[in-house]
């Protein structure tokens, strides 16, 4: 099933024509700041299933591995849409949260362990990942 979601403004629009049956939880410093929260929710999608429409900026970070990240959000409301490193091949990290439909997709993973915030408990039968391999 297709998932279609929006930023917060509407301008931007993101469908996914990949099905994903579970989520990620990034904890790292970068999906914070990104995020303007605690974490982050996303899903890595085929770069060829993924549809982005509408104004979208871009802004290069290196990560600590190195890597150029690229974060991609709305040019007109901020709003995160998603991140291209050459860690994730041919895929994207599409950030959940501009989607309706992921409420309901359970929590499969989580990343950069280390880094969560104490008060934030584990997601249950989550794989914990301490930071990226």
């Amino acid at each position: 099933m297709p998932h279609k979601g929006s930023c917060l403004c509407k301008q931007t629009e993101i469908v996914l024509d990949s099905t994903h049956e579970n989520q990620i939880v990034c904890h790292c410093l970068d999906c914070k700041e990104t995020s303007g929260s605690a974490f982050s929710t996303n899903v890595l999608a085929p770069k060829s299933q993924v549809h982005i429409t509408g104004p979208v900026k871009t802004y290069d970070i290196v990560a600590p591995s190195g890597n150029t990240v690229t974060r991609v959000f709305c040019g007109n409301c901020g709003s995160a849409i998603s991140h291209l490193s050459v860690f994730f091949g041919d895929a994207q990290a599409i950030q959940t949260g501009n989607f309706r439909d992921f409420k309901d997709i359970p929590i499969n993973t989580e990343l950069f362990v280390k880094d969560r915030w104490t008060g934030v408990p584990a997601f249950p039968d989550a794989a914990q990942v301490h930071a990226m391999p």
